[in-house]
Parts: C-alpha cells; sequence; structure tokens
C-alpha cells in the first residue's frame, strides 16, 4: 500500500465532507463497482452501481431517502491494495431524526483511483431510521 492509496482515501472523504461530487468522482476509477448492501435495495441505494454514471445515480438517489449524512472515519487499515475504515456516520431522516451508526468502508484501489468501495453497515438500524422518522 502507497501513501497515494491512503491519499485516494483521505481525498474521497473530504470530498464527502464538502459535498462536492466532481471531487469525489475524481478519486474513483471510470470503471468503480460502488457496492452497498442489498438490504438497501427498496430504497435504491443497495447493490452494486457501476462506473461514475452509478455513482451519480446513487448520489442522486440520497436525497429522496435520507435528510443528511455525516461520515466520520475513525480507523483506516491499509493491506495490498486495500484500505479499511472503521468509522462511524451522523444519519438524518427525511422527519429531520439523527442517529449515529457505524460503518466499515472497503476500498481496494489500482494505484490512485478506487476501483471498488463497499460500505458495509447494520441495515436494520438504518430501515429503522428511514422509516420511522
Amino acid at each position: 500500500m502507497t501513501s497515494t492509496s491512503l491519499d485516494t482515501v483521505h481525498a474521497a472523504y473530504r470530498a464527502f465532507h464538502a459535498h462536492d461530487p466532481e471531487a469525489l468522482l475524481a478519486t474513483l476509477d471510470p470503471g468503480i463497482e460502488w457496492v452497498h448492501p442489498a438490504g438497501m435495495n427498496r430504497y435504491g441505494l443497495g447493490g452494486t452501481k457501476l462506473g461514475h454514471a452509478g455513482v451519480r445515480e446513487f448520489l442522486a438517489r440520497v436525497p429522496h431517502v435520507l435528510g443528511g449524512m455525516r461520515l466520520r472515519p475513525q480507523e483506516f487499515v491499509c493491506s495490498g491494495d486495500r484500505v479499511v475504515v472503521f468509522g462511524t456516520r451522523d444519519v438524518t431522516s427525511l422527519g429531520g431524526r439523527t442517529e449515529t451508526l457505524d460503518f466499515v468502508h472497503s476500498w481496494t484501489l489500482r494505484g490512485d483511483r478506487a476501483v471498488r468501495m463497499a460500505d458495509i453497515f447494520d441495515t436494520a438500524a438504518f430501515v429503522e431510521l428511514i422509516e420511522n422518522t
């Protein structure tokens, strides 16, 4: 794992915080696999989205399901071509209720771009927040 890979992941989180999709896409390979749990399928947020167009589609769907989200990555573990990030996120429902939920992000990198990002989290807690605003 090079410092460039870790820099790429940090840049992706900075883009999330800045609500800057173009800066986020700059950290992602054009063929990115953007993976979320199948438990989010009913909201249009589950499964694998492919490429920049798939990520844009995912990001455009989020405001229809959530009132907001703030990621707080806390620990970065690097091994080979992978960076695994443990953190929490403050998730706000459309009705304004906010909960803090844990996440694990598994990033796979080639050079200075992410080729896969898998978001692992408790879908039952997420659904509870969405459904019971």
